[in-house]
């Protein structure tokens, strides 16, 4: 199957995981797609090929003769799509860009405007595979998932091409942040990895925010409005002061390459009980313990002026930057360098605004830089992917698995 076909396929699995539940996946659908993932692989000829009760899909490629030496190199991607923008009935479809806007669905007036979304314009002339504007697409990261998938297939139609023994690994809930929650590195078997997880055709990623979770409740009081004076402690505007004595300026919208952010998700409740949940980023370690000090900070001032347990603050750390654990392992940077080049892709190293379940795979001791999948504007009803880059990716991966890669 060509890989634009395969990813047509696995997009229209609904697999959204869910940060409000506590099961292991967060989401049963999630184990749909896993299970014909595995039967996929399988009938490819991989080795093991399995799903676990977990929802996690393993499987192997045997090496080719004279390369059983060669350390084990894994792939992984992950199957979740995120909770951000709807992730069922996706109808995807291949548009032929001529440049301007793209009219992603006429009856409800959804457009993707060329000057809202620069990215557009390097890809004019080129096929480009896009939703209906009332879903996201998927492409994280099933676009990766496909990729892995149609690159092992290649080998498995190729056993003149050597390589040494390649372990596969989907995971779910990675865009819930449990993605390496239940990944059994010992079993996967690899001594290093990569996972295709990463944005345009080009990403070569291994350095990521360090990731911390917050939860705050405020606790107020609710009086009558009328016989309120000296009384009332509205949780609403408390939980509204906590968030204006944050730096205004370190958001998301206002920030960019390693500069970090206090991210507001969420705030609900009324004048009784309101609950903000935060997240919390930044590059460099100390200012990102920094940044939960000052959250810390902030729920104490709040406490002293309107009563102690007033604010309530949850801090957990997510994950941390990857760096220190690739820098040991700077060859898998330059291998894959030198495979995007080999398959005339420009390798871009940039540090990645988010995570991936590479960066606890590292710190759990399975070094696991990032690779591109080609994708573009994800998490979004704008999502969309360049065919070329499906195809280009999978050509990048044939040659970093090979022993000549």
């Amino acid at each position: 199957m060509h890989v634009i076909d395969r990813f047509l396929k696995y997009v229209s699995y609904d697999t959204q995981s869910d940060e409000n539940s506590s099961t292991v996946p967060t989401t049963e659908k999630q184990k749909v797609l896993g299970s014909a993932l595995a039967a996929e692989l399988a009938q490819m000829g991989l080795q093991n090929a399995h799903m676990t009760e977990q929802g996690y899909v393993y499987a192997w490629l045997p090496a080719t003769p004279g390369c059983e030496g060669i350390p084990c190199m894994g792939l992984i991607a992950h199957m979740d799509t995120s909770p951000d923008a709807p992730g069922g009935g996706v109808q995807a479809r291949i548009v032929r860009y001529e440049g301007g806007d793209i009219v992603l669905n006429q009856e409800k007036g959804i457009v993707m405007r060329a000057s809202e979304f620069e990215s557009l314009e390097k890809y004019v002339g080129k096929d480009l595979i896009v939703t209906d504007g009332t879903t996201l697409l998927g492409a994280d990261d099933k676009a990766g998932v496909a990729e892995i998938v149609s690159a092992m297939e290649y080998l498995t139609a190729h056993p003149e091409i050597p390589h040494g023994r390649i372990a596969v690994g989907f995971t779910p809930d990675e865009e819930v942040g449990a993605g390496a929650d239940c990944f059994d590195i010992e079993g996967f078997g690899a001594a290093v990895a990569y996972t295709v997880d990463g944005g345009e055709l080009g990403e070569l990623e291994y350095e990521n925010f360090n990731a911390a979770g917050a939860k705050v409740v405020v606790h107020g009081v609710n009086i009558h409005p009328g016989s309120a004076k000296n009384k009332m402690k509205n949780a609403l505007l408390i939980g509204h002061e906590f968030v204006s004595l944050l730096p205004p300026a370190e958001t998301p919208a206002h920030t960019e390459g390693y500069e970090g952010f206090y991210h507001l998700s969420n705030m609900a409740g009324d004048e009784t009980r309101t609950e903000l949940s935060y997240i919390i980023r930044d590059h460099d370690r100390a200012r990102f313990e920094d940044r939960k000090r000052t959250m810390e900070r902030t729920a104490a001032y709040l406490n002293d002026k309107y009563g102690a347990g007033t604010v309530e603050l949850e801090l957990k750390d997510q994950y941390y930057n990857m760096r220190e654990k690739i820098e040991p392992h700077m060859y898998l940077v330059l291998k894959a360098r030198a495979a995007m080049e080999a398959c005339g892709v420009t390798p871009l190293e940039v540090p990645i605004r988010g995570g991936t379940d590479g960066a606890r795979l590292s710190y759990e001791g399975l070094p696991c830089p990032n690779l591109c999948t080609g994708g573009v504007n994800f998490h979004g009803v704008h999502e969309y992917i360049p065919t070329f880059a499906l195809e280009k990716m999978v050509e990048v991966l044939v040659r970093l698995v090979t022993a000549e890669g």
